[in-house]
């Protein structure tokens, strides 16, 4: 096969699933990629429990895909490589690159201990409204508190503290950076200003000096080095352009305009949306909302966090276990035969996160309504049905929280290709649901920072006109609205009344 002569971007896409590497063309269609499976391993000096990310492991991954994908495209079009990561995690580096203590995963529960610790210097609230960010015990902050009392000797010896596409920037370039949308993961940013909140960094017992240099995304951070250019295959002297966090770049690969909301719908899901002010208010505060510096400057992204496909998985693995490979395309065919309401059938997802929409009720996950007929195609139906509800409470959360009009809401990521599932979320919000034709919209996001940054585009607005943009749009049906707002009505009563039961207080 002879390999593809388009100029491309490659993005490294790497998530807490899954490594790609992603070649995209000007017109912002995907021309090659290559995937591997990713998880954290237990630590293996650690405690049972103690989860880190193996940097070689992930590296000689990211050096196999991209390998791959450079087999059908000509590496000499490269016109540059960039990386966007999962959030919250970093590690202390030496001058080498090498980390002096591996990165913690963000499923590793050892930083419980220090959020009480934290909590008692500063209220939750004050480090909301410093921070935009909820009291989550994975945050970055509560790992460098952890690290100065267990295992200090890891940050007297490192030279400078690298988030996750700082880590893997510098294996390609050999240079250190933080950039403003990984950053405000980490719990430590004074978010209105862009910049390190002081106060937060006295509560760990660091300064900015244990930072490295702040970049943009769309700054030129370095170039591919001869030794990663041998690993990976890429042509020394790439430019590496400096991206980030993929929430924030799914949201603006999305082509949302602000105000307007997405929905990465994945493992989990995130209703976010763009806006042109930091506005941390007591609503959004105790609705468990959460805010992160956008892509672009004087932007910032409000967002819900809620359990999604992970608890389709459930479904899948107890109930349709009988049919193979093609299981999700069988439920979806079952729960369409299912009219809305299920059958009388509600399910609530499990609140029991620290932070998320509805993170007040705190309940664990239920199935109500339950009688000798009831089917497990209703049972599926009824799940979507309450994942799509919970999703219409965090969307009613962000639009009081933030004092925004919404007129519809853009879908991406895995969760946006089951059209039964789009449809019924226009008609649960009775709101169009817009679908953008490529729907890893966090890889396309960061292929149009790149190629912003690498010259090939004069700026964000001529990429974006450039790229492609064709979208499928779902309609409420007033009939299905109907039937769902009494649902809705009677789901909300359930979780009253779960609170009572759990013991739950406002």
């Amino acid at each position: 096969m002879r390999p593809c002569e388009e100029d491309f971007v490659l993005v490294f896409d790497c998530g807490s699933t899954n490594i790609r590497a992603v070649a995209v063309n000007p017109a912002g269609n995907i021309l090659a990629f290559s995937s591997l499976p990713n998880s954290p391993c237990q630590q293996p000096d650690g405690k049972p429990g103690w989860l880190i990310w193996d940097m070689e492991d992930i590296w000689h991954k990211i050096c196999v895909v991209s390998r791959n994908v450079l087999e059908h495209v000509r590496p000499e079009k490269i016109k540059a490589v960039t990386v966007i990561t999962w959030g919250a995690d970093g590690a202390p580096v030496k001058r080498s690159g090498e980390p002096t203590y591996p990165p913690i995963s963000w499923q590793c529960q050892r930083t419980k201990e220090v959020v009480d610790e934290v909590t008692k210097q500063i209220s939750a609230w004050e480090i909301f409204r410093i921070t935009g960010y909820q009291i989550i015990p994975f945050n970055t902050l509560f790992k460098i508190i952890w690290l100065k009392k267990e295992f200090p000797e890891a940050i007297e010896e490192a030279y400078t503290w690298l988030m996750m596409p700082g880590l893997i920037a510098n294996r390609l370039t050999g240079e250190f950076h933080i950039d403003p949308t990984s950053a405000s993961t980490m719990m430590a940013m004074d978010l209105g200003k862009r910049r390190w909140s002081n106060r937060m960094l006295e509560i760990a017992g660091i300064d900015e000096s244990f930072f490295p240099d702040w970049k943009e995304p769309g700054e030129v951070l370095g170039y591919v080095t001869g030794e990663a250019g041998r690993n990976c295959g890429v042509p020394p002297g790439t430019p590496v352009i400096v991206c980030g966090h993929d929430t924030q770049f799914a949201i603006f690969g999305s082509g949302a305009k602000p105000g307007e909301p997405v929905l990465s719908s994945g493992t989990w899901e995130i209703l976010g949306v763009r806006v042109n002010s930091f506005n941390p208010t007591k609503k959004g505060f105790e609705e468990g909302l959460i805010i992160e510096a956008d892509v672009e400057r004087g932007l910032w992204n409000p967002q819900f966090l809620m359990i999604a496909s992970a608890v389709v998985e459930w479904v899948l693995q107890n109930f349709f276990r009988d049919l193979g490979e093609r299981r999700y395309d069988a439920i979806i065919s079952e729960a369409e035969r299912v009219p809305p309401g299920s059958n009388g059938l509600i399910f609530i997802p499990s609140f029991v996160r620290e932070s998320g929409p509805l993170k007040k009720y705190s309940v664990m996950g239920s199935i109500l309504g339950l009688t000798l007929h009831s089917s497990r195609s209703q049972i599926v139906r009824a799940v979507f049905e309450g994942l799509t509800f919970q999703m219409r409470e965090a969307l009613k959360n962000l639009i009081e929280a933030l004092n925004i009009e919404v007129n519809c809401i853009r879908v991406v990521g895995g969760g946006s290709r089951n059209d039964m599932w789009n449809q019924m979320r226009a008609d649960a919000t009775r709101l169009p649901i817009i679908v953008p034709a490529q729907r890893e919209t966090a890889t396309l996001g960061a292929a149009i920072i790149s190629f912003v940054g690498s010259g090939y585009y004069k700026s964000i607005d001529e990429a974006r006109k450039r790229f492609f943009s064709e979208e499928r749009i779902f309609y409420p049906n007033p009939d299905n609205s109907k039937i769902l707002d009494k649902i809705f009505e009677k789901y909300q009563k359930v979780l009253d009344s779960l609170r009572h039961i759990y013991g739950v207080e406002d």
